[in-house]
């Protein structure tokens, strides 16, 4: 059976509060598991049914009656999630990358809904319900200790944390400021060298030495930064063609990405101010 799963809020900076639990945001897929009458079923959190991408999580340890929510990742040679690696997987059945389930909660228990009781709770029925091994583990987690998690995050080039309240109810299908994530962007300065005809975006480059570098496109853009660079980019049209609107390259904007692809592509860039 799907649940859709509980939503997260998002906060630019991290915080201490001993009335909030602090994980690690993990870089992979939202995956629902529930098991049923002896069968396993996985779903994407937009309740895709995935069941036969991944055979290995068919064959795992857990109780009848159980639906799990997590997150399912593939780790680089470091040991860090690795997004474009979970992909991969995904999208392919001959992937040779190693999934590993990462489990944060607990949605149903011997067939009982339990989304109604407090956070710990649900992680103490958590902790008994499953025994970590390579393609399912437990998401470790702290009281409080926000900033310094963080921190850490900053340090490991990782996704980011999530602050939870330790006394919330698994809210089904909703955003809750109960949850919040905290994203580790990065930041850079970027020139704007085009826009996409039809749906909005802007194709970015990178200033090195005697070139720039293209980096893709980035589809964020708050609507007054829009008329701003309406009124500005058609003085500097050089060409076009069935795609895409080419500008000279001479407005710069600071923008943030998750981190750069394997292509050398800035991943979700967003942006953040004009710098010229």
């Amino acid at each position: 059976m799907f649940v859709s799963p509980m939503l997260l809020q998002r906060l630019d900076r991290p915080f201490d509060d001993e009335g909030y639990i602090t994980e690690l945001k993990l870089d992979g897929i939202r995956l629902i598991l529930s098991k049923f009458n002896n069968k396993v079923h996985l779903y994407t959190q937009h309740n895709n049914e995935v069941t036969s991408k991944f055979p290995e999580l068919q064959r795992i340890d857990i109780p009848d009656g159980t639906v799990l929510d997590g997150e399912i990742v593939v780790s680089d040679t470091e040991g860090k999630p690795d997004f474009e690696f979970m992909m991969e997987r995904f999208m392919s059945s001959r992937s040779e990358h190693s999934i590993q389930f990462c489990v944060f909660d607990v949605i149903y228990h011997e067939g009982k809904k339990v989304a109604h009781l407090p956070l710990i709770e649900r992680k103490e029925i958590l902790a008994s319900l499953i025994v970590n091994e390579e393609h399912i583990t437990k998401v470790q987690w702290v009281h409080g200790h926000g900033k310094a998690y963080f921190d850490i995050v900053k340090q490991n080039g990782l996704e980011g944390i999530v602050h939870k309240r330790a006394d919330s109810k698994y809210q089904i299908k909703k955003r809750s400021q109960d949850w919040i994530k905290v994203i580790n962007y990065q930041q850079t300065d970027a020139v704007i060298m085009g826009a996409r005809k039809g749906e909005f975006g802007l194709l970015l480059g990178i200033e090195e030495r005697d070139r720039i570098k293209p980096v893709g496109v980035m589809e964020f853009m708050n609507p007054d930064a829009k008329k701003q660079l309406y009124s500005r980019y058609r003085d500097l049209i050089t060409e076009e063609n069935e795609n895409f609107i080419f500008i000279e390259p001479k407005i710069k904007c600071r923008v943030k990405y998750r981190n750069y692809t394997k292509k050398g592509l800035l991943r979700i860039p967003s942006f953040i101010e004009y710098i010229s």
